[in-house]
């Protein structure tokens, strides 16, 4: 399976990540203590010789099925425009990149470009196309639909596309030909640090979709009443049916390139199903009954799930700390929304949004050490900047921390002018308008929403009214991308260890820099440093100075808290003890070589 190589949000924070031709990762550095019934500690990435790989011994064979599930369904089939994993995690299964992460070594890998060479100033590179890849519907693959992908679709500005923001350099995009069918040529105009990594971008077939794009109708191509035949992919497989709500079913794509050690083509297992269920609950019960192979647990699962293995005939890999995170943003948009023509955000709203020193009150008033043991178990990690302590080099622990302290915040509110004048328990703002706001998160993560009210509890004592709003994954998301109309969410994004993949949430002119999103000017000077830091850490090839510039940008995240850090949970995935060649890794998750999983004899 293949993870984005931008940032995208994320229903379920606790998810092993897929990992594959676009995976965004280095070394594992960071390793946390546990003890008595807590998971171990972190891995490092690499699977170690002894690890367990299946549960017995057989040679790989064709055939079986695999059971996953999700608890939203996608936005739609596009992966262009997903800015949700909701959808990528279907996607991931059908379309390519140039490159592919090895989910074990993390090294970068040859997948539809078979070899690469780049000049010496670091700006032209040559890559030749596998001439053994052909789209699931028997059309060749060429350097055409390379093209096309990047010119017409990233680089289309009626495209609303998040990988643009990633090979947009300074203003400028990447250009691209075909040199001949099996050859492509790119051209930076500066270097591009992360740029074999971030070619695991997905290929779309041209000869499908260029008349969309000539009727400006790409942005809605591929949504989810488009017939399965018609999604034409290079990957392991494809859809063959999706019952909204239900469940997709996905079939080995025949046609698939890639062969194993043997010259056995791959993928081995015959159907992916993706059962989508209303919660996580309702995903651990079927799990439990046999239902589903596999469950990224809840830190409250692990007592439930880990004395069971041997019984229930699985196996629970503890992987270190999840990825994915959890976080508290308030809505800073000074546009209009684009429905209405009124202001996103009241103005006596947005002036509280856009006081730090209300901010880091809300920071200092969230019981991090309570979530932890109320919602995880005990297992769990309070987390303080936007890189998880798994993300290896570029990960920084010299950041700005904010203690549980509800007198110290309430005192740092009152120096900010916000105080209860009238007794009511309820606090004005220097205008006299008393704090109130609705809090929104994801109904369908039960975790997600245990968080949320434990915060909403926490920011009452602090004086503030706070409305508490469960919302459907996809609907929160659209609130947050599109109509803007939201005052504070409790939502996660996925993780990474190339920071650069997250320019597309970082930049002030992003996709997902929710609390402001594209930005036509930064709105503030650290939001400018941001985005120089990213301009720049791009273009730097030495590690230690890329790594010096990321370090000063976790620290202004801390410092200006556009998002409001909680808690990391445990990454911890069962699965049924009845496939070969599974590997699973600290960042990589269980499913990272999905193609190479096979159904033991027997099972």
């Amino acid at each position: 399976m293949r993870a984005p190589t931008r940032g995208q949000f994320d229903p379920e924070e606790r998810r092993a990540r897929p990992v594959g031709r676009a995976a965004m990762v280095c070394a594992l550095a960071a390793a946390l203590a546990g003890c008595g019934g807590h998971p171990r500690a972190p891995e490092p990435p690499q699977a170690p010789a002894d690890a367990p790989e299946s549960s017995g011994t057989s040679e790989p064979r064709v055939g079986g099925t695999i059971t996953l599930s999700a608890t939203a369904d996608p936005k739609s089939f596009n992966p262009i425009v997903a800015m949700e994993t909701s959808t990528t995690a279907v996607t991931g299964l059908i379309f390519e990149g140039l490159t592919r992460t090895n989910g074990i070594t993390t090294e970068v890998e040859p997948a539809l470009a078979e070899s690469w060479e780049v000049s010496e100033d670091g700006l032209r590179w040559i890559f030749r196309l596998r001439r053994d890849v052909s789209w699931s519907d028997g059309m060749p693959f060429t350097s055409e639909d390379v093209v096309f992908t990047y010119r017409d679709l990233i680089f289309n500005l009626q495209v609303p596309s998040s990988s643009r923001d990633i090979f947009t350099i300074e203003g400028r995009p990447i250009e691209v030909r075909a040199v001949d069918p099996h050859t492509v040529e790119f051209v930076t105009a500066t270097p591009f640090a992360p740029f074999l990594r971030a070619l695991g971008q997905e290929i779309l077939p041209a000869h499908r979709l260029r008349r969309a794009v000539a009727a400006g109708t790409f942005a809605s191509t591929l949504g989810l009443d488009t017939p399965p035949e018609d999604i034409i992919g290079t990957g392991p497989f494809r859809l063959i049916e999706y019952l909204p709500g239900q469940y997709a079913r996905f079939v080995r794509n025949e046609r698939y390139w890639r062969r194993d050690a043997d010259g056995r083509a791959l993928p081995y297992l015959e159907e992916v199903r993706m059962m989508f269920v209303q919660s996580p609950d309702v995903a651990l019960l079927k799990f439990q009954e046999g239902e589903l192979d596999l469950y990224s647990l809840r830190s409250s699962d692990y007592k439930i799930l880990k004395p069971g293995e041997r019984a229930g005939g699985y196996t629970v890999f503890e992987l270190g700390p999840a990825f994915g995170t959890n976080f508290l943003v308030f809505n800073q948009n000074r546009s209009a929304n684009p429905e209405t023509g009124r202001a996103a955000v009241p103005p006596h709203k947005l002036a509280w949004f856009t006081d730090r020193a209300f901010r880091r009150a809300v920071a200092r008033a969230i019981d991090k050490p309570g979530i932890i043991e109320i919602v995880m178990d005990g297992l769990g990690y309070p987390q303080h900047g936007p890189m998880s302590p798994s993300a290896g080099a570029f990960y920084t622990p010299d950041v700005p921390a904010y203690p549980y302290d509800v007198a110290r915040a309430r005192a740092a509110l009152a120096e900010a002018g916000y105080r209860d004048t009238d007794g009511d328990g309820i606090v004005e703002d220097p205008g006299g308008r008393k704090v109130e706001f609705t809090l929104f998160t994801n109904a369908d993560n039960t975790d997600r929403v245990q968080i949320a009210n434990l915060i909403r509890k926490d920011l009452e004592r602090l004086g503030f009214k706070v409305h508490f709003t469960q919302l459907e994954f996809n609907a929160l998301v659209t609130k947050l991308n599109a109509t803007y109309d939201w005052d504070a969410i409790i939502i996660g994004l996925t993780g990474g260890i190339e920071p650069h993949f997250g320019k597309n949430v970082w930049h002030s002119s992003g996709h997902l820099h929710m609390w402001h999103p594209r930005q036509p000017e930064p709105a503030a000077p650290w939001e400018a440093e941001i985005d120089r830091i990213f301009d720049r850490a791009v273009q730097e090839l030495d590690p230690a100075a890329r790594k010096a510039l990321y370090d000063r940008w976790q620290v202004i995240v801390a410092e200006e808290l556009p998002v409001i850090y909680t808690v990391l949970p445990p990454a911890l995935t069962a699965v049924r003890d009845r496939f070969g060649n599974l590997r699973p890794t600290a960042f990589g998750g269980a499913l990272h070589n999905l193609e190479e999983l096979y159904v033991l004899d027997g099972q």
